[in-house]
């Protein structure tokens, strides 16, 4: 089979084309004919050499895929060989063919293609599990979304709204602003024109927001408490500017206030499929009726993996960032 694999660690010239054995599906894993996969910071990250994947999944980068299935190991009952799913993967996803538990495979949405639905698991399962499910986001709560242009951006700001929250962002230009509240956030502030603090204590009369779902880190982690409501929690899903921080904790315990977070990558299968279910059961009917969809910036085929990460590092896509490996189906 066709792949991406990273020669060394370094810059996105060191994604290189290579062919690989197609690999056989173990216990309940299934082995998925790729249309397309995501790109995701991860896999940028992967490539730097910053990122290493869990011993036991592919060394190749790419964390979901779309297509169909081309065979299923012993013990899957979930699926069969031709069923078309979107999934989410451990590695692997830059390749013709790859491998994953069946729990953490879902039915491609009706009437969606392939290239969109290979943008969903990677942000559907980041912000499901953080914001709704480690956060406790409420119908009448509202969320504040750092880079609500990106792909989990994106997402975040869908659901939330369709869920019932009031949902506010920051982005770093005008059109990624514009582009955020015609998704649905009520307001997104430019960060570079103007302090999100000051604005969205104003839009909330002083209170505050319920929930924040940040991947900056670094300056933004203090400025966000001063953003939450009493109660309030700060999920911290990855650190664009840093990790470290000097921080003044009296607040958490006078406004009772949760820092959290997590990472998908390293989390067990029973706990990925747990996630899946919740997906499954409260995300996919609005996918189905199409008032949740994936944003898709750009697609590029799979032998230009290297261009689709230059792309990414500029920070200039909205949406997900997609390689296609077969015809649009």
């Amino acid at each position: 089979m066709r792949v991406i694999e990273i020669a060394d660690s370094g810059g996105p010239e060191v994604l290189r084309e290579a062919e690989r054995p197609i690999p056989e599906p173990g216990h309940r894993q299934i082995l998925i004919a790729n249309h397309a996969a995501g790109v995701n910071r991860p896999d940028v990250l992967q490539r730097a050499g910053l990122y290493k994947p869990p011993a036991n999944a592919s060394d190749l980068p790419g964390l979901e895929s779309a297509g169909e299935i081309a065979a299923v190991g012993p013990g899957v009952t979930r699926w069969k060989v031709g069923d078309m799913v979107t999934a989410l993967l451990p590695g692997g996803g830059y390749a013709e063919y790859s491998l994953t538990h069946e729990d953490h495979a879902l039915a491609v949405p009706q009437d969606m293609g392939l290239v969109a639905a290979a943008g969903l698991c990677e942000t559907m399962f980041t912000v499901w599990s953080n914001v709704f499910v480690r956060a406790g986001l409420q119908p009448g709560e509202s969320l504040l979304v750092h880079g609500g242009s990106s792909g989990i951006g994106t997402t975040a700001i869908q659901l939330a709204s369709v869920l019932g929250s009031d949902v506010f962002a920051t982005a770093g230009d005008d059109a990624k602003v514009e582009a955020c509240e015609t998704l649905g956030a009520l307001r997104c502030v430019n960060y570079r024109d103007q302090d999100f603090v000051e604005v969205v204590r104003e839009l909330t009369r002083g209170r505050g927001v319920d929930v924040i779902l940040d991947m900056v880190g670094g300056s933004y982690i203090p400025r966000n408490l001063r953003c939450l409501a009493e109660d309030g929690r700060l999920v911290q899903i990855a650190f664009l500017a840093g990790p470290k921080v000097e921080l003044n904790f009296a607040p958490l315990m006078t406004r009772r206030l949760t820092i959290t977070g997590s990472t998908l990558r390293p989390q067990s299968d029973m706990a990925k499929a747990g996630i899946a279910d919740g997906l499954r059961e409260t995300v996919w009917p609005r996918l189905q009726a199409g008032t949740v969809k994936p944003v898709i910036d750009s697609v590029f085929p799979l032998k230009e993996a290297a261009d689709a990460h230059r792309h990414m590092e500029t920070s200039s896509h909205i949406g997900k960032i997609i390689l296609q490996l077969a015809p649009q189906v």
